[in-house]
């Protein structure tokens, strides 16, 4: 049985979006596979934490989890019947095609009661009217379809294609352009439900949501990542590895580099399909190991006693 997501997450069932969001970034960077490629257990873990995330992330399905509608795994629990429901009245449909993250739905009606609403106006099934009607048919344009679809951080940036199922079971490849926002709506012309009679099928609006990324985050069109740096690089200064949205680079620490100095890559940002690219902002931060050796403790010493530099000189002179 899957785990509570709240608890997977660590958060309480009040937490807000944000806070949700934060708690997934923390530990998705904590677990990802690419730092622990020889930990099972860890790479498990991770795939809990953004089994969870994939359900509270996302507002509907935290919704209609939290009001029992579905469960830990995403699945649709037993509908309960109310008297509504009894009465004939629909209250939209929806339509989950299976996997991908991919859903859709209508507003209001079936198409059998537009039609049976249709029959009595005309007086024929199908909108033609028969006898004692006012011979006309009637043409009505198909209902708008709305999609959600779910997709990584890096398809987003650099742009991809999706197949994606229609609710009459054909299967559509849909293009993700590069740069593609959080929120945004890509619009598919005809590819909403038929019309009626000679009206043509309404179209389909897809949003996106786009998953966070334990190493970048975005904003604008710039990119933004934390790179540890280790004291001898930080002192000495040297060329390091660098991921980028479109692949890794080497770059220069400059020599006595600090925690929190930013450098700054052109061009590697966000590419958008028409625009100029972002650039990717690259914060130092200087990480020592866990252990420190007895070589390491000798030569802080001698560091200490050498040396006059006092880096909080200046917060007392503000303060």
């Amino acid at each position: 049985m899957t785990e509570d997501p709240y608890k997977t997450l660590g958060v309480a069932k009040t937490a807000t979006q944000a806070e949700i969001k934060k708690a997934y970034r923390k530990l998705a960077k904590e677990l990802h596979p690419d730092l622990n490629p020889d930990d099972a257990v860890k790479q498990e873990r991770f795939k809990a934490v953004s089994h969870a995330y994939d359900l509270l992330g996302d507002p509907e399905k935290r919704r209609r989890f939290d009001a029992g509608e579905i469960d830990a795994d995403g699945q649709e629990r037993p509908e309960r019947q109310y008297y509504h429901q009894y009465a004939g009245q629909d209250a939209g449909r929806r339509y989950d095609p299976g996997g991908g993250g991919f859903h859709f739905e209508t507003g209001g009606m079936s198409d059998e009661d537009l039609s049976d609403i249709f029959s009595h106006i005309f007086g024929a099934r199908g909108g033609r009217a028969g006898p004692g009607g006012f011979g006309q048919e009637f043409h009505a344009r198909g209902q708008d379809l709305r999609y959600h679809l779910e997709v990584e951080f890096l398809d987003a940036a650099r742009g991809t294609k999706r197949r994606v199922t229609m609710p009459d079971g054909n299967t559509i490849e849909l293009t993700i352009p590069a740069g593609l926002k959080d929120g945004q709506t890509l619009r598919l012309r005809g590819k909403g439900a038929p019309g009626h009679g000679q009206g043509g099928p309404g179209d389909a609006y897809v949003t996106v949501s786009v998953r966070p990324h334990p190493v970048f985050t975005r904003t604008g069109d710039d990119i933004e990542m934390e790179l540890p740096i280790t004291f001898d690089e930080a002192v000495l200064g040297g060329k390091v590895e660098v991921p980028t949205v479109s692949g890794s680079v080497f770059v220069t620490i400059p020599q006595g580099a600090s925690s929190g100095r930013k450098l700054r890559l052109r061009g590697k940002g966000i590419a958008p399909t028409k625009g100029k690219a972002g650039d990717q902002i690259v914060t130092l931060k200087i990480v020592l190991p866990k252990k420190i050796d007895s070589q390491a403790e000798e030569l802080a010493r001698r560091w200490r006693e050498t040396q006059r530099f006092d880096p909080r000189a200046e917060l007392r002179r503000m303060t």
